[in-house]
């Protein structure tokens, strides 16, 4: 494990070192690894630092809301509503990897327009270990990583957490105390719910991601999974009331790791799981069926895409 105190020495001196009198700008989604790579970073530059949250579309439910509150005390944060444009980016995307790319530039524009805007030459991310292995080798591009576009108008590109894996980096998050609601949370991919939906994106399928997203966080909450999520997969054949519906079907997933490199599927127990296709099926009409995925990593990943 890191030397917590160490490593929080070390890097509140490299970021003060390598972004000196400059300013910068930090990628804030509200996961672990970004919020703890916004709290070294503010702490080493102060006002030279811009936190960027930027509202996708692709988010969790209440997901903004929540930001706003939680990272309030920074003076300079800014919330970037960039629905419209991420939508038409993907529109009509069906491979995982172009979406995966088109994310990743998308992001790096919005963060260019503010950098501009504030005349910031260093973009600070929350990149930890596992996203630099998956991108560098042939599992899959990470949008902060291998799902970056070419060109880059930044100076420097500052990632503080390049090195740790997310059980280090919540050590990190609660020595920086950290609100236990962004140092424990459970990951959640940088695309966000993009990687939860099988073929294009549109904003039906993003409702009910979004809303067995938040079924399934709600009901799997005493399990305390290392990642728990809800995918819509496709379409099958079921019965709403007296009706034959071609609707979605929902594939729920909760897995248990110690650095998501390898995870194994939890077992979940069968009332709990009944609970959960009931409200997610109840609640949304045009969900047709509801599956359990007990494929653990590997073979599987523990996104869909």
């Amino acid at each position: 494990m890191v030397d917590v105190d160490s490593f929080i020495e070390e890097k509140l001196e490299e970021i003060a070192t390598e972004v000196g009198d400059e300013n910068a700008v930090i990628a804030l989604s509200g996961g672990v690894d970004s919020s703890t790579a916004a709290a070294l970073a503010y702490e080493a530059i102060g006002d030279q630092l811009t936190p960027v949250y930027v509202d996708t579309g692709l988010m969790r439910k209440g997901e903004t809301e929540e930001i706003r509150e939680t990272f309030s005390y920074m003076d300079s944060l800014r919330i970037i509503d960039a629905q419209d444009r991420f939508l038409d980016a993907l529109s009509g995307i069906t491979d995982p990897e172009e979406k995966r790319h088109v994310i990743g530039e998308q992001f790096i524009r919005e963060f260019e327009t503010v950098a501009n805007d504030v005349d910031a030459d260093y973009l600070v991310q929350g990149t930890i270990y596992p996203d630099r292995i998956e991108s560098e080798g042939t599992i899959k591009s990470h949008h902060n990583v291998g799902g970056l576009p070419e060109h880059i108008d930044f100076e420097g590109i500052v990632e503080p957490m390049r090195d740790l894996y997310k059980d280090e980096v919540r050590e990190v998050a609660r020595e920086l105390d950290l609100e236990e609601i962004i140092s424990e949370r459970m990951p959640f991919p940088g695309p966000g719910l993009a990687v939860r939906i099988i073929g294009e994106i549109t904003e039906e399928k993003l409702e009910v991601a979004r809303e067995s997203n938040h079924v399934v966080e709600e009901e799997l909450e005493e399990y305390d999974p290392w990642q728990a999520l809800a995918a819509v997969i496709g379409k099958a054949t079921g019965v709403k009331g007296d009706n034959r519906v071609h609707g979605w079907v929902v594939s729920v997933r909760s897995v248990e790791s110690r650095d998501g490199m390898t995870a194994r599927a939890q077992e979940i127990d069968w009332e709990t799981l009944q609970r959960i296709q009931s409200r997610i099926t109840g609640e949304n009409e045009t969900v047709a069926r509801v599956v359990y995925d007990v494929t653990h990593k590997p073979p599987a990943t523990i996104e869909y895409e």
